[in-house]
């Protein structure tokens, strides 16, 4: 099967690598043109790499690489109106908007007692309040094409519990609510709303030392340890896996599925 979007244009951020660069691509693959936003600085409180321009561009590469148009911007999903400028610029010269994919977001491993004010907020204002943001600026384009498909990305921490991220661990139920939420109202629009909760998935954020920090706060509850552990015989996933959930979400497949969590999690929230 191919086409699965084609015609169709999707917003994707934190797209200059990893989860958003896969989904961007993926989306392309089958027929959709898109918009790639992301940060691409460094974000103090996270112990992983940052994303870097030179990784968005090499987004813009491979999503050309396609034969789809791409429109890519540098912001911060936290800032409403410049997210909400950038996007119009680009919807002006796509000329439509059918799809949004929220996928920015900041994960910082530590137990309880050690998370900083700081640490908690910068989770919070990007995983929740960018993720709102991008929906207000992105919904509106949808209503005018008559319909389409938000997808926003939270984890299996959004289901179940998982320790030693406090922050994240909000964030990401906070995440699952809001899809049902923005699906209750938007469905009048014919616009559907779904999230998606993956497991463990092989990217930059677990570069740098975000192995060793989470490894430091299960040493303190080595019981905690084994809530990590997939059902299935995998230690970790591909993004590529996620995205083909994704795109299903965006296409026409999933048109009666909506107010949902969709879970590509190797069976760790049922483990």
């Amino acid at each position: 099967m191919s086409g699965r979007v084609a015609g169709k244009v999707a917003l994707v951020t934190g797209a200059a690598r990893g989860q958003g660069r896969a989904d961007a691509l993926r989306l392309a693959q089958e027929g959709a043109d898109v918009i790639v936003v992301d940060v691409c600085a460094p974000l103090p409180s996270v112990p992983y790499d940052s994303a870097t321009p030179q990784d968005l561009r090499e987004t813009v590469r491979q999503v050309e690489q396609t034969g789809q148009r791409v429109v890519p911007a540098i912001t911060d999903v936290r800032d409403l109106e410049k997210l909400r400028s950038v996007v119009d610029d680009a919807v002006g010269q796509l000329g439509r908007l059918d799809i949004v994919v929220a996928n920015a977001g900041i994960c910082v491993p530590k137990s309880w007692d050690q998370v900083t004010p700081t640490i908690f907020e910068d989770t919070i204002s990007t995983n929740i309040t960018g993720v709102w943001n991008t929906v207000m600026v992105g919904a509106p384009h949808l209503v005018r094409a008559g319909g389409g498909s938000i997808i926003l990305i939270s984890s299996a921490a959004g289901i179940k519990v998982q320790p030693f991220m406090v922050p994240y661990t909000t964030s990401k139920f906070a995440v699952r609510g809001m899809a049902k939420a923005f699906a209750a109202e938007l469905g009048q629009h014919n616009i559907r709303v779904n999230s998606v909760h993956p497991t463990g998935v092989n990217t930059p954020m677990g570069t740098g030392n975000m192995a060793a920090e989470l490894g430091a706060a299960i040493a303190g509850y080595e019981r905690l340890g084994a809530m990590f552990m997939n059902m299935l015989p995998v230690d970790i996933t591909e993004p590529e896996d996620v995205a083909d959930t994704v795109l299903f979400l965006a296409s026409d497949e999933s048109r009666f599925i909506t107010a949902h969590e969709i879970a590509p999690d190797a069976g760790v929230t049922e483990f």
